[in-house]
């Protein structure tokens, strides 16, 4: 009987290997990684089958999104765009982004920068504390902290006064995250999404398909996204970390209807109810008129948008491209696009932070350095602390601030959101920002060869996992 059971399992294994085989064959990106994957499979099926369910790439398709079951958000949206379309077409291209995000730039906005948690927190609570009508949040990381706890109250208040209140976290995220928190939320009359509840797989999805989106909405009026969580780390109050450099972007105008459309997909996904009729679709126009949009990508889009939209951005740059980013383990057509801008003469720097946070993306950045600094990328380490903020600005005339990293997870396993303007004020105003960072950063020069050994040996090896970095 032993004997029966264990040929059985064996044969589920090899069975299994083939199929995923199969699965690489179709859906790898490379024939080098199709094959390197079916070698492994086939040879060593006891160690491949489980490292293919973490690190194979699989699109979500069974995500699916309120956009796509409700024509009434999709004709609404349509009409945003042809009703708001800017009278003069950008200077930066836009198409490449439309088709990317599925939804229109539209003229009639305005934003602020908000820079580090002693802007931004203040900012989205007093917006909690305005509210009139429902407050939606969204965030990655929410932790049962002093910060959190504020969160917390402002949310509850607002219940308390007959505000509609929603409330979704993401469940690897914010595992950490006490049930206490939640249900004196959900006493309080917040709609919160129990992590534990949400709709979707409970294993290797949930693992790797974050949504890293971080959203805060009042009214319909007015928008809040960017790099920062809910925690006291982001504030600047983690000894461990220091001072803690990040940026959220506030957003008024049509482009918060586009925000929270991404938010009423999300909370369909989580919770199988469909927002289009609770929510108020409009924003009405900024007197600033600024063109912009939201970019919303993830695995559950048919194309791999968030490497698009990074791509995107760099290919269509004639003059400069700064780019903040925690983290830099991008993949070979980001890479090489950064490579020939610098190679065409482009003002290209990369901001990155000198602190760790976590040591594999840390240590697999060093192995791409050298390749993009022999082609005349700049290099830049943020020093006055770990810095978290992803913005983008290419030219004088795009300026882009959200949720997106400069690497693979972000680019095909994160559900993102980047708020996109195209706008010379926008530009400016994200020039200044990033200028005062390189003030505090260093330009780095040492080749791999002759880092520390922690570096020289560990930078190759992490670099193997970049596919899920």
């Amino acid at each position: 009987m032993v004997a029966i059971l264990t040929f059985l399992g064996l044969a589920a294994l090899e069975l299994t290997a083939i199929w995923f085989a199969w699965r690489a064959i179709s859906s790898a990106r490379t024939s080098q990684g199709a094959l390197g994957w079916v070698i492994f499979l086939l040879a060593v099926p006891y160690l491949a089958v489980p490292l293919f369910l973490f690190l194979g790439h699989h699109r979500f398709r069974q995500y699916v999104t309120a956009r796509r079951d409700s024509e009434e958000v999709t004709t609404r949206v349509r009409d945003f765009g042809n009703r708001l379309a800017p009278a003069v077409p950008p200077e930066f291209p836009v198409r490449a982004f439309e088709r990317i995000s599925d939804m229109p730039v539209m003229r009639g906005n305005d934003m602020r920068l908000l820079v580090d948690g002693d802007a931004a927190f203040p900012a989205m609570f007093d917006a909690i504390d305005a509210a009139q009508t429902y407050v939606l949040v969204q965030f990655y990381i929410v932790r049962d902290d002093p910060t959190g706890r504020v969160l917390h109250d402002r949310l509850t208040a607002a219940a308390a006064r007959g505000v509609l209140v929603r409330f979704v976290c993401d469940p690897v995220g914010s595992m950490k995250l006490s049930t206490t928190y939640l249900s004196e939320l959900s006493a309080a009359g917040v709609h919160v999404v129990e992590p534990a509840q949400m709709r979707g797989p409970r294993n290797r999805f949930q693992l790797n398909f974050r949504n890293h989106r971080k959203t805060v909405i009042v009214d319909g009026l007015v928008g809040f996204t960017g790099g920062l969580n809910v925690g006291e780390e982001y504030m600047g109050r983690d000894p461990g970390f220091g001072a803690w450099r990040d940026t959220q972007i506030e957003l008024h105008g049509p482009v918060v209807s586009q925000l929270q459309l991404v938010f009423a997909e999300d909370w369909h996904w989580a919770t199988g109810e469909v927002l289009i009729e609770a929510l108020n679709w409009e924003a009405g126009t900024a007197e600033a008129d600024m063109s912009a949009m939201v970019v919303a990508t993830g695995p559950g889009d048919s194309m791999e948008t968030g490497a698009l939209f990074y791509f995107s951005a760099i290919a269509n740059a004639r003059k400069r491209i700064w780019i903040a980013s925690p983290y830099f383990v991008p993949d070979r057509d980001v890479l090489t696009a950064l490579k020939h801008a610098a190679l065409e003469g482009l003002d290209v720097r990369l901001l990155l932070p000198e602190v760790v946070d976590h040591r594999i993306p840390w240590l697999a950045a060093f192995a791409f350095f050298d390749e993009v600094r022999e082609a005349g990328v700049q290099v830049w380490r943020y020093s006055a602390g770990f810095m978290h903020q992803k913005a983008i600005l290419v030219d004088d005339c795009f300026a882009a601030v959200g949720t997106s990293n400069l690497d693979n997870r972000s680019f095909r396993l994160n559900f993102e959101a980047m708020a996109a303007f195209f706008d010379p004020r926008a530009a400016a105003a994200a020039e200044a920002m990033l200028e005062r960072d390189f003030d505090r950063a260093f330009r780095m020069e040492t080749p791999l060869a002759d880092q520390r050994a922690l570096i020289r040996y560990g930078a190759p090896v992490s670099r193997l996992f970049a596919p899920i970095l």
